[in-house]
């Protein structure tokens, strides 16, 4: 299983950024998929999963109606456009999905939001 994100960056206030997570090892078009973050000093939190369709998605409502997470089964590929992003948005974020017990994570790629 290998799951690694890119798109990660240096953004300012009100700035925008999509980040991937290209996945392979698994049925990727069989799971669902989710987006972490964390935050220096902070628990790693949940940010947004879709559903392995994509046809479902949940959000945190920290990010409720600025960030969009969509996946293309295809190109076993699982996005997160970032939009109107605030300093509070810095953190780590990491592309994620569990198996029964196990949950794999990527490397994550580091958001930086600061003018």
């Amino acid at each position: 299983v290998q799951l690694v994100e890119s798109g990660g960056g240096l953004v300012q206030p009100g700035g925008s950024l999509r980040l991937s997570c290209a996945a392979s090892g698994f049925a990727f078009s069989n799971y669902g998929m989710s987006w972490y973050r964390q935050a220096p000093g902070k628990e790693r939190e949940l940010v947004a999963t879709i559903t392995s369709t994509g046809g479902s998605t949940y959000y945190a409502e920290s990010v409720k109606g600025r960030f969009t997470i969509s996946r293309d089964n295809a190109k076993n590929t699982v996005y997160l456009q970032m939009n109107s992003l605030k300093p509070e948005d810095t953190a780590v974020y990491y592309c994620s999905f569990q198996r029964g017990f196990f949950r794999s994570w990527g490397q994550g790629t580091q958001v930086t939001v600061s003018s």
